[in-house]
């Protein structure tokens, strides 16, 4: 396809010109941007290019979605115009950086440090709700629990309980792996680091104030200096300063050391020094702020609950799309270490309720049938536990839902802080929340969901249907008084109704196949897994379908084969994505994973080349799932027939269980 120079220049311009370029880079979708000045992009600009599926500001980073099979070659046109340097991913990624202040890149290490621990903190979050089920009195019995009454099932929830602590247990070791591995340094020493912290002969923090309390604090005496011999059992702060440290420690000595006797040198000397430090000067220092920090939380808590509710319930969905929501893991994961327990994560169940029940409510006010799909879609999402697609698909974009919900958050916030309400672990967000909920609370926290189901969902349709009905009137206005302009008013105003008819129309046609003869391609599930809608892919570009229409697929293998007869029109350098072509002219996109293009073709194995042609089945390529899991990417896998093919009629999506290549996932009715 044929790249109009014009429409690229207008990207240029549009993006500021030129000057305001600091560095550009693409990768299979779109053009990724580090601007000098943000403020300068005219996105309704880039809107009407024909060329630009969509828009978004990421990490410092200022994407243009364009689409595969067509961003590089506006890439090299964009070079061209500018004059500027092509860039590498890891060019644009530091340029971005140096842009955010330093409390958004601490909000990104934070980020970057618990995100790869979740899996196994939020399935211990699981097992403890199952386990507070079979313990917790007063659930199935009057003043009794399940175990009480049947003792059989005591050992039961024993094992349970001890599967379930493990995590946060050894929490030190967790974080001490991430923390190291994102500083740079060798995750194993992370790992020793973070057990060392816990080890069995220090006294546990847990019955530190007992201790405390009973002068019976076990001490070190290293020539005269005593030094408490405590673990730090639940501590966040203490683990990750230590493992700065170590991380820095052990890279200036491998820089300098020679490689004959590294092993001998480099980590023992490392963790003897980072452990002596941990034990010494950072344990006693961050174990007092940790401390101070919690102590001042729970009294905020204790003195304004309601206010404290207020905001935080309010404002969590605003710190979703800032990103600072991951800040507040680490606060949560202290507050459980230290207290037993967090009133901050009832608040972020119900914030993923009621912004779930906002986008679901705009089904009844949206006229365009693709996005009350992506409202339904992204609605079931947020309420079990995902509120991305939600929020940066629908709610934000129509602005009143996104508001209503944060309405409905701050009304359940103060419910639960003026009651107490708190959770023993983290576990997943939205509806399944209240496993992880005291189960004495368990009735308030019912109370509260009702709330954000019924106030966002009611608030938005009431204000939704008053502003379209409002829009109507208007546009008819202007239908009477300019009667030549009825034509346009009713393609952008009244006329979604007439939109959607003509699409109807269209589809019947399709249909019809004795009138018109039809071509439809079924397209088979490339990939073993469970296939998802688009709306539930963690990247604004694929759920909001500004790269066109498809389906996901959450890989439960790690081969990815053709999924039919085509032509490899293009293979990502990076080895992560493919383009198919198949006879017919029409072209698939296979996209492993979200962001896998930093990984720079680690972990994958591409076993095709551009032009050859492949059989259904064949393998195409294969990926390590560890590798990508460990980097923190998404592994959820996007099937995408680009827009702009002038040949779709429209595409079918079927999700539910498919079987590599044995199970259709899209059908496609081509035109003609």
């Amino acid at each position: 396809m044929a790249i109009d120079k014009k429409q690229v220049e207008e990207i240029v311009r549009a993006v500021g010109g030129k000057e305001n370029i600091e560095a550009a880079t693409h990768c299979v979708t779109r053009l990724r941007f580090a601007l000098y000045d943000e403020s300068k992009v005219d996105t309704e600009s880039l809107d009407q290019n024909d060329l630009v599926k969509g828009q978004f500001s990421s990490q410092g980073q200022f994407q243009v979605v364009i689409g595969p099979g067509l961003v590089d070659k506006v890439y090299d046109e964009m070079i061209q115009i500018t004059g500027g340097d092509r860039s590498s991913k890891d060019d644009v990624k530091a340029a971005a950086g140096k842009k955010q202040n330093p409390i958004q890149r601490a909000i990104k290490t934070l980020s970057d440090i618990f995100i790869p621990i979740l899996p196994a903190i939020i399935t211990a979050g699981l097992l403890l709700g199952i386990n507070n089920i079979l313990t917790g009195p007063g659930i199935f019995f009057d003043g009794k629990s399940l175990v009480d009454v049947y003792p059989a099932w005591k050992d039961l929830a024993s094992i349970i309980n001890t599967i379930a602590s493990t995590a946060f247990t050894f929490l030190p070791a967790l974080i001490g792996w991430a923390a190291v591995k994102r500083f740079g340094g060798s995750p194993l020493l992370g790992i020793v680091l973070g057990l060392i912290l816990v080890h069995p002969d220090l006294l546990s923090a847990y019955g530190y104030a007992d201790a405390v309390n009973n002068g019976t604090v076990p001490t070190w005496n290293l020539f005269g200096w005593e030094i408490e011999k405590i673990g730090y059992q639940g501590q966040v702060l203490p683990v990750l300063v230590s493992a700065y440290l170590l991380a820095k420690m052990e890279i200036f000595l491998n820089k300098r050391v020679h490689d004959s006797i590294k092993l001998l040198v480099v980590a023992p000397v490392t963790l003897l020094i980072t452990g002596f430090l941990a034990f010494t000067i950072i344990g006693p220092v961050t174990f007092a702020i940790a401390n101070a920090i919690t102590s001042g939380l729970i009294y905020v808590y204790d003195s304004y609950a309601a206010l404290g509710g207020l905001i935080y319930g309010g404002l969590y969905a605003l710190l979703v799309i800032t990103g600072m929501h991951h800040t507040f893991l680490a606060v949560d994961v202290q507050l459980i270490g230290s207290q037993g327990g967090t009133f901050l994560w009832p608040m972020l169940a119900l914030s993923n309720i009621a912004q779930g029940s906002a986008a679901l409510a705009m089904m009844l006010v949206l006229r365009e049938k693709k996005m009350r799909g992506l409202a339904a879609t992204s609605s079931v999402s947020a309420f079990l536990g995902v509120t991305e697609p939600a929020i940066f698909g629908v709610n934000i974009r129509y602005r009143y839902p996104f508001i209503f919900g944060m309405v409905g958050s701050a009304i359940g916030g103060v419910l639960l802080t003026m009651n107490n309400v708190q959770a023993t672990s983290i576990g997943v967000g939205g509806v399944p929340g209240f496993l992880s909920i005291f189960p004495n609370k368990w009735g308030v926290f019912f109370i509260g969901m009702a709330i954000v189901l019924i106030v966002p969902f009611v608030l938005t349709v009431l204000f939704g249907r008053a502003k379209l009905r409002k829009e109507d009137r208007s546009a008819s206005n202007e239908t009477v008084n300019e009667p030549k302009a009825a034509t346009s008013q009713s393609a952008s105003g009244v006329s979604s109704s007439t939109t959607d008819t003509d699409s109807n129309q269209r589809t019947r046609r399709a249909d019809q196949v004795g009138n018109e003869a039809v071509n439809t391609l079924e397209i088979m599930a490339p990939l073993t897994g469970q296939a998802v809608s688009l709306e539930q892919v963690p990247d604004p570009a694929f759920a909001e379908k500004q790269m066109g229409e498809g389906v996901a697929i959450e890989p439960s293998g790690n081969v990815v084969v053709a999924p039919f007869d085509a032509q490899v029109a293009h293979v990502i350098k990076s080895k992560h994505a493919v383009i198919l072509e198949h006879a017919s002219g029409l072209q698939v996109l296979i996209h492993v994973g979200i962001n896998t293009v930093s990984l720079k073709g680690e972990g994958f194995n591409m076993h095709v080349e551009a032009g050859e042609h492949v059989k259904a089945g064949q393998k195409l390529l294969e990926f390590d799932r560890k590798v990508i899991e460990d980097a923190g990417y998404p592994l959820i896998t996007p099937i995408i027939i680009p827009d702009g093919q002038d040949m779709v009629e429209r595409v079918e999506v079927t999700t539910g269980d498919v079987i590599s290549n044995q199970n259709g996932v899209l059908k496609v009715h081509l035109k003609g």
